[in-house]
């Protein structure tokens, strides 16, 4: 049912200077950050050759981030994103076979613009999952 990896995110207390030492000190080719209103953050994406990885930081005093990084003062590793083809499909097969999906279990729009859904951690050995439609 997943595909391809999508993204590693990762939530950083300071979105300029870790967008900074991917640049700079790792060569990667980092995008400009955008702001995602709906999910409560800020994403900056870091372009590798097979994969992405999404710096998360915390937009507004509801983000969801600022929980994780209260507990992770260093940031750390936030979630990964899979791809899947039919995300109603994943939904529907993944909520039969037990997994809860997070929120409504209705996908919203993600960074990418494309619909996504995320999988509670303590159903997947203690990692938050996305999965993001292609």
């Amino acid at each position: 049912m997943i595909g391809r990896l999508n993204h590693v995110a990762i939530a950083v207390p300071d979105l300029e200077a870790a967008s900074a030492q991917y640049a700079n000190t790792l060569g990667a080719k980092v995008n400009p950050p955008q702001d995602e209103p709906d999910h409560g953050v800020t994403v900056v994406f870091i372009e590798l050759p097979n994969t992405k990885i999404e710096l998360l930081h915390p937009l507004g005093d509801n983000s969801p981030i600022s929980g994780y990084l209260e507990k992770n003062p260093a940031g750390g590793i936030h979630h990964i994103c899979y791809e899947v083809e039919d995300i109603l499909a994943a939904r529907d097969r993944l909520k039969a076979e037990g997994a809860r999906v997070l929120g409504d279990g209705e996908p919203k729009t993600g960074a990418h613009g494309k619909p996504v859904l995320f999988l509670h951690p303590k159903d997947f050995n203690g990692c938050l999952i996305e999965l993001e439609q292609v």
